[in-house]
């Protein structure tokens, strides 16, 4: 393979000890051809476009060429998977080529999913399909301008070769980046395997690279743990305040820098109904909407599990520590989700009643079968037009009696604040969406680029999704929600 140099590589995780990670090379493949590649990001993260285009970026996404100052890595972790340990798990397809820094001085890592086999792929060939590739690189920046920490996607090439799964799939390799790729599952990793030395050495480089300000703390450890977990209580609130189901919260897809990441069968809820759950492999709903908080505060149960030993000599106090820090998981959630939710109806402040006045709007969409996104978004048109606007919002409830009744009563909240309406208007704008990646518009994307390697609608709908909370011309069926005949139930991991 040729050397090119459009990274300005700085990798720091390849420096710790083989434990790990593994080395890993891509598989080259026939015929790299670049479908997208976003070149905001690669402006943000410092990249040379230059040398990048002279140097063919299909090759270099694809793997078939690395960049000069890579040093590719597949990274060890293990985790629970659906309830369930498995010891033995790690970068089965994906492979990380390095760290660069941002403009913002943040390290962040570039990993291509898909190109081909590692140390950790067992019986799998460490290939994604188009479908996956598609499905993630729209997913993850909608999440992103949505506000959402994430994963995002640098570029999506397909491979020109076919894969195998229940049939043959067009192959694919998306190239995502992250400000960390470090998972609950590697703290668990070295804590099962009792390597205190391992454990304390990825606490400690955690901690550098991703919460530099505890560096100076007397208890660097505990804090460390505190912070992922208010991370991680924020980040789910997010999701929840938009509908958003993850799908496969294992505690190796939990990242410690409270990122939303490994995509897989996630989609957004179209009706409101708590126990949506999309997943092909989650029969048992343990990851469906409703759970999102519960399933993420058992992750970081494990997560303080395996840092215990951290904190205190003594177990006893190490365990109290940890227990201490994991109870304020719910505190933490719900501050955040309830904060969020009020400011979705335009309020500026949370005050007592304001979470019995979310609660039952939720529960009159749910009895409704109304469109979640929908709702919310045209609650802020409301506001200015008491008649064509609330007409609008009360045709998304078969029943709309009990949504005017809960809309008096919101009215009255609103009225205690000193907010104008044109002024709250434009504060719900940033919060309601208008357009998501909904399920059934996400399907026909990836349908189109399986069957016919047509791009066109992916370009389009990544298009539409860069402006989520302002109404385009001409884009209509984006911001609308399925017919019966283009609902989407259950959705697929792709691996």
């Amino acid at each position: 393979m040729t050397q090119v140099t459009p990274f300005a590589f700085d990798n720091t995780y390849v420096e710790l000890p083989e434990t790990f990670h593994a080395d890993a090379t891509p598989t080259p493949v026939a015929d790299p051809k670049l479908i997208q590649f976003n070149t905001e990001l690669a402006q943000e993260l410092g990249i040379d476009l230059e040398q990048l285009e002279a140097a063919d970026p299909a090759l270099i996404f694809s793997g078939n060429e690395l960049p000069e100052g890579s040093d590719p890595i597949a990274m060890a972790y293990s985790g629970h998977q659906f309830g369930n340990l498995n010891k033995y798990m790690g970068d089965g397809r994906a492979i990380l080529l390095g760290e660069v820094v941002g403009n913002d001085q943040h390290h962040y890592g570039i990993q291509l999913k898909g190109p081909g086999r590692t140390p950790f792929s067992r019986r799998g060939d460490g290939r994604a399909a188009i479908g996956p590739v598609i499905r993630e690189y729209l997913l993850s920046e909608a999440m992103h301008i949505l506000g959402v920490p994430t994963t995002r996607a640098l570029a999506a090439v397909s491979t020109g070769e076919h894969i195998v799964r229940q049939t043959q799939l067009r192959g694919a390799i998306i190239t995502r980046t992250a400000r960390s790729f470090v998972r609950v599952g590697m703290f668990q990793h070295f804590a099962i395997r009792g390597d205190y030395d391992g454990l304390k050495a990825m606490a400690d480089y955690v901690i550098e690279h991703t919460y530099p300000e505890l560096k100076t703390s007397d208890t660097p450890y505990l804090d460390l743990l505190n912070a992922v977990i208010e991370r991680q209580a924020k980040l789910i609130a997010h999701w929840m305040q938009l509908g958003f189901i993850h799908g496969v919260m294992n505690t190796d897809n939990m990242s410690i820098s409270g990122d939303t990441i490994d995509y897989g069968p996630c989609a957004f809820m179209d009706e409101y109904h708590p126990e949506t759950v999309f997943s092909s492999i989650d029969s048992r709903g343990r990851y469906a909407y409703q759970n999102q908080p519960a399933a993420g505060h058992w992750d970081l149960c494990r997560l303080a599990e395996s840092m215990a030993q951290l904190f205190s000599e003594d177990q006893d106090e190490a365990g109290k520590l940890a227990q201490e820090a994991i109870n304020d998981f719910p505190k933490h959630y719900e501050k955040y989700w309830l904060t969020g939710m009020c400011q979705k109806l335009g309020l500026s402040e949370v005050i007592e009643g304001d979470l019995e006045l979310v609660n039952d709007l939720l529960d009159v969409l749910d009895a409704n079968e109304a469109d979640f996104t929908l709702t919310f978004y045209h609650l802020s048109s409301a506001l200015m037009d008491s008649t064509v606007n609330d007409q609008a919002i009360r045709d998304l409830f078969e029943n709309s009696k009990p949504f005017e009744a809960w809309a008096e009563r919101w009215r009255d909240r609103l009225a205690t604040e000193y907010l104008t309406d044109e002024e709250r208007q434009i504060n719900m704008h940033k919060v309601n969406p208008l357009y998501i990646a909904r399920n059934h518009l996400v399907e026909a994307v990836v349908r189109a680029a399986e069957d016919n390697a047509d791009y066109a609608p992916f370009y389009e709908m990544l298009d539409v999704l860069k402006q989520p909370f302002t109404e385009q011309v001409g884009k209509d069926k984006y911001g609308l929600p399925p017919q019966k005949e283009e609902v989407v139930l259950r959705t697929f991991c792709g691996t």
